[in-house]
């Protein structure tokens, strides 16, 4: 995997807060080729053309959840193993079960930190340098 600096990520959640909060953690530590989208359904879209690295991804959005974006992502060869991180605000048993049958690479419970996120994102990518 490439080193912080070249990594390529995709922030999708309809918060906006939750969006600056994820790109300025990405920010420090290193990564700043990020882009965000408010739903599942812009994300999709935008993948048509963008190929990203890792996708942040909130379970609960608009127009397209979370799940099915995961879906979109893997069902298409182009980008099928693209990292997928979940977000979600609640520890859904249920729901993470579902996205691990879906095929996605990790999770993250909000409210989180820094360090959580650090270590979320290298337990898929490997060790950011």
């Amino acid at each position: 995997m490439p080193a912080a600096a070249l990594l390529d990520v995709l922030i999708v959640d309809d918060q906006a807060s939750t969006r600056h909060l994820i790109r300025s953690c990405l920010t420090q530590l290193g990564i700043s080729r990020i882009r965000e989208c408010e739903d599942g359904e812009a994300a999709r879209e935008l993948l048509r053309t963008a190929r990203v690295h890792v996708i942040f991804s909130d379970i609960n959005m608009p127009k397209l959840d979370g799940l099915g974006l995961l879906s979109a992502v893997r069902a298409s060869p182009a980008i099928a193993s693209t990292a997928f991180i979940m977000l979600t605000s609640r520890a859904d048993t249920a729901l993470v079960q579902e996205a691990v049958k879906l095929g996605v690479n990790n999770y993250i419970v909000k409210p989180f930190s820094l360090e959580v996120l650090k270590k979320k994102l290298e337990a898929v990518v490997g060790k950011l340098t």
